[in-house]
């Protein structure tokens, strides 16, 4: 089955086509002729997954599925959460994200987050929700070189490596990400009979 992947972000393609594991055709925006910018201006990371699929299914009347992900710490009122790509600004990288998170975590012995990642698919103008939770802790500095946003300040629960220090084959079997897929993949399999 081919699906449409509403995101511009390689990492995210990349690590949702190895979760995959070929079961699904995915395509990225750019891989489709679609350069357009969709904005993500909903305040739960739900409302931006719905917005951006809905945005590529209402222009282009093509099914397909958006993520959103976000950091959610224990000790900062579930923070940065739906903001989690623009912790530090709208013009802020991942190393000023981390950074951010870093500092305002400094003497704060409550270190406990998680990663948050709802799907949206839309197929046929129905509207399918998948989550994916995993919880684990902030580490007080950085480690690891693997993966992208936060993973060099999330050590997983019963895990002794952030996912930053992990492969990418061992966070994928993991992941926030992968759990919300395997969700979605599973519905597809049952339901569009993939």
């Amino acid at each position: 089955m081919k699906i449409i992947f509403a995101t511009n972000n390689q990492h995210k393609l990349e690590e949702i086509r190895a979760v995959a594991n070929g079961k699904l055709e995915i395509f990225g925006l750019q891989e489709v002729g679609i350069y357009e910018d969709i904005t993500e201006n909903q305040d739960t990371i739900e409302g931006n997954a719905i917005e951006k699929a809905r945005f590529i299914y209402n222009k282009y009347s093509l099914s397909c599925f958006a993520d959103d992900t976000g950091l959610e710490v224990e000790a900062l009122n579930m923070e940065p959460g739906v903001y989690s790509a623009r912790y530090a600004g709208n013009h802020a990288n991942e190393v000023d994200n981390v950074d951010k998170l870093l500092h305002m975590m400094q003497g704060i012995k409550n270190r406990n987050a998680r990663f948050k990642t709802v799907i949206a698919f839309i197929y046929e103008d129905k509207v399918k929700r998948f989550v994916g939770l995993i919880k684990g802790e902030i580490t007080i500095i950085r480690r690891g070189h693997n993966g992208f946003g936060y993973d060099p300040v999330f050590l997983p629960n019963g895990h002794n490596k952030t996912f930053a220090e992990m492969s990418p084959f061992e966070k994928n079997n993991i992941s926030h990400r992968s759990i919300a897929l395997q969700k979605f993949v599973k519905y597809l399999k049952e339901f569009i009979d993939l």
